[in-house]
């Protein structure tokens, strides 16, 4: 286990509707969260890691088969720790903004999000825990370069917890410096204006169409969004069938 630092956010919130299409046809027939890596389903490492950690409260968004979550949540259950089931009904036509809108209750005090679909060692929790200085904060990685698919991510500088000037898929080469991981956490004044911000975009026409990082793009121009760069420690995302295998090597080495 990873020492808890004082003041770790005891409130996690991961967002698992999904079903995964492009897993296909692994995905077919269970939610990618259900994925089994090393022995142990995804949202099991995520659930031990974040545990470890000092989380004691996880509130689960599903969607997909979400009776077969929610019997994995129920095997996974343990003292100490409180598991809330969230079921997101339009999983199938809105993007993960509508998670966030299905959860927004559990959005008092302080709180992290992980996206369903992400897999972070203890190590990389435990920095995420010590803070970025930030409202909030966005967990990004560094590579040398970035494709399509990758969440690019502006910082003002190259600093450990930089401030984030933008974030989406569609960033230019230029601006490009680092790429979101799908891992937040929210602290003090970020946790309500995330939340009135997901509610205020949800009220527009095309709310159900936006990802939830959207929303964190219009927050930065406050100022109040910085970064946490987790360089060097283990993640991965389970998105594409080979991803699988890159996942089962990741987590072999977490026992």
């Amino acid at each position: 286990m990873t020492d808890t630092p004082s003041g770790a956010i005891n409130k996690a919130i991961i967002l698992s509707a999904g079903q995964g299409s492009r897993l296909l046809p692994l995905t077919a027939d269970m939610p990618k969260c259900m994925i089994d890596c090393s022995g142990r389903t995804l949202i099991e490492w995520q659930i031990r890691s974040l545990v470890a950690n000092g989380v004691s409260e996880i509130h689960v968004v599903t969607g997909f088969m979400t009776e077969v979550v929610e019997r994995e949540l129920e095997r996974l259950a343990q003292p100490g720790l409180t598991l809330t089931v969230y079921f997101n009904p339009f999983y199938k036509v809105a993007d993960n903004l509508g998670s966030c809108w299905i959860v927004r209750e559990a959005m008092e005090g302080d709180f992290l999000i992980l996206n369903g679909d992400t897999l972070v060692s203890q190590a990389l929790v435990a920095k995420v825990q010590q803070g970025g200085g930030y409202p909030i904060c966005v967990t990004v990685d560094v590579k040398d370069s970035y494709d399509s698919d990758d969440m690019k991510v502006e910082r003002a500088d190259g600093g450990k917890s930089a401030r984030l000037v933008h974030i989406g898929k569609t960033l230019s080469a230029q601006q490009t410096n680092s790429e979101s991981i799908g891992f937040l956490a929210f602290r003090g004044e970020g946790a309500q204006l995330f939340r009135d911000t997901v509610e205020a975009t949800m009220r527009t026409p095309a709310g159900v169409e936006n990802w939830y990082l959207k929303v964190i793009d219009q927050i930065a121009a406050t100022g109040k969004v910085g970064t946490v760069s987790i360089e060097g420690e283990e993640w991965g995302e389970v998105d594409f069938l080979n991803d699988v295998e890159v996942a089962e090597r990741l987590t072999a080495g977490w026992e």
